[in-house]
């Protein structure tokens, strides 16, 4: 799935996630230029930082703090993205990437501190919702379903076909429109509560998928309220 909302709601080793992502790459790398596989990598939105241009098309290089708090999970997709193309030019391995954007929906993990599942738990738990900043900031959410299709008809394109290319739902919604939308449609009785913005928080979040509806044929088709009442109905089961 897609990145975390921010790092206040995950908590991780840097160093150990960069050398974990990195080093997993080069090994599935050099596996699929041994075997002649061709190998997907999801990539992630944040690959654009904090965007200056907005929505963000893949030909957008983005405006990552290489020194932030977030970027060590910003880099360590930037840098696989570069191992992947010298692979493919160097040894001829068939490649495709996917910047991975805002992904929800069942069988996410009650504490894997992303946005919709930190808020559905709150409030089918009665807690305060936990806002960071105020709440003005923008998403793109993209239900489960679609995000599989989507990496499908990317993995059955041509060969020539590499990517990247933005996998996610142009729907942009603020971080308090979700916030409400959880709060209707679990009838909780919870509280939004508000905390200090994280360093480097993107303001604004929401995919170009131009690329994506003319080579892969492929956009999303679930909208925001549906995917969140299939995922709040996950989410009242296994609590």
């Amino acid at each position: 799935m897609a990145c975390p909302a921010s790092p206040a709601h995950y908590q991780y080793n840097p160093i150990k996630t960069v050398k974990t992502n990195v080093m997993g790459s080069l090994n599935m790398l050099g596996l699929a230029k041994r075997t002649k596989a061709r190998i997907l990598q999801a990539s992630t939105s944040e690959v654009y930082g904090d965007p200056e241009v907005h929505p963000q098309g893949e030909g957008y290089r983005g405006n990552v703090n290489t020194i932030g708090v977030r970027s060590c999970y910003d880099e360590d997709k930037r840098v696989a993205e570069t191992l992947f193309f010298d692979y493919h030019r160097q040894h001829g391995v068939e490649i495709k990437i996917a910047r991975i954007f805002n992904t929800y929906g069942p069988r996410m993990s009650l504490n894997d501190g992303r946005v919709v599942s930190n808020f559905i738990v709150q409030a089918l738990k009665g807690e305060d919702i936990t806002i960071y900043g105020l709440g003005r900031q923008t998403r793109s959410f993209c239900f489960a379903d679609d995000l599989i299709d989507g990496l499908m008809k990317l993995m059955e394109s041509p060969a020539d076909f590499t990517g990247p290319v933005n996998i996610g739902n142009p729907n942009e919604f603020t971080i308090m429109e979700l916030a409400r939308k959880v709060i209707a449609l679990t009838s909780s009785r919870s509280k939004i509560v508000f905390k200090p913005l994280p360093q480097d928080d993107p303001a604004r979040r929401r995919p170009d998928i131009s690329l994506a509806e003319k080579a892969l044929g492929w956009k999303p088709s679930t909208h925001l309220d549906e995917g969140l009442k299939k995922t709040i109905e996950y989410f009242e089961a296994i609590l």
